[in-house]
C-alpha cells in the first residue's frame, strides 16, 4: 500500500511542480498566467470561476484520498491507474513546454499570444486538459472513493465546458482561418484527422 501512495504522491508532485514552476517563471517575465474569470462576463466567467474552485478542490481530494483511502484492491487496476496518471503528467509537462510563453490558465483578451500547433499540439488541440484528465482518472483508479469520483467527473466536465464554450470561441476569434484549419487537422483531445479528398 505504501508503494502506491508514495508513487502517487511523486506523480502529483511532478504534475503540480510543473504548473507552479511555469507560473513563477512567467510571473518573473511579467506574464500573468492565471486568467480564469478575469475580464469576462456571463457563461465564460461562470465556467472559469467554477473551474478555478474545482481545480483547487480536486488537488485536496486527491491528497486526502491517497492518505486516507485504501482504494481499489485489484493490483492491476491500481498499477494501471498509476500508469495513466504518469502518462497524464508527461502529457501535461510536454504541453507546458511546447506552449512556451503563450501558456495561460484561462483566456486573456489583452495578452498577445501565438497559435501553437507544433510538438504535442500537433496531436492534440488541448494536451494540457488531456494531461489533467488522465492524471485525475489515474489517481481515481488507484484510490477509488465516491467523493473523489464526484470531484473528478465534475472537474473533467468543467474542463470540457472551458474548451467548447470559452477557448475554442476565443481562439477562432483571435486566430481566424489559421485556427479553423488547425481544428480541421487535429482532434480536440487526441489524434490527427484524416483529410477528405
Amino acid at each position: 500500500m505504501l508503494t502506491y501512495r508514495v508513487t502517487a504522491i511523486l506523480i502529483l508532485l511532478m504534475f503540480y511542480s510543473c504548473y507552479t514552476i511555469k507560473l513563477l517563471r512567467q510571473k518573473k517575465d511579467g506574464i500573468q498566467t492565471i486568467q480564469l474569470g478575469k475580464g469576462k462576463t456571463g457563461l465564460p466567467r461562470t465556467i472559469e470561476i467554477l473551474l478555478k474552485i474545482s481545480s483547487s478542490l480536486i488537488a485536496v481530494a486527491e491528497i486526502l484520498s491517497i492518505l486516507l483511502y485504501d482504494g481499489n484492491t485489484n493490483p492491476y487496476i491500481r498499477i494501471g491507474g498509476l500508469g495513466i496518471a504518469c502518462l497524464g503528467t508527461m502529457v501535461f509537462i510536454l504541453a507546458v513546454k511546447d506552449m512556451k510563453s503563450n501558456w495561460r490558465a484561462g483566456v486573456s483578451e489583452t495578452d498577445r499570444t501565438e497559435l501553437v500547433t507544433g510538438g504535442i499540439y500537433g496531436w492534440s488541440r488541448n494536451p494540457a486538459f488531456l494531461g489533467f484528465d488522465l492524471t485525475y482518472i489515474g489517481i481515481l483508479m488507484t484510490f477509488f472513493n465516491i467523493p473523489l469520483l464526484v470531484v473528478t467527473v465534475w472537474t473533467g466536465f468543467l474542463f470540457h465546458l472551458q474548451i467548447v464554450n470559452v477557448e475554442e470561441d476565443f481562439l477562432t476569434a483571435r486566430f481566424g482561418q489559421a485556427y479553423v484549419a488547425y481544428r480541421k487537422s487535429v482532434r480536440r483531445y487526441f489524434g490527427k484527422k484524416r483529410s477528405r479528398s
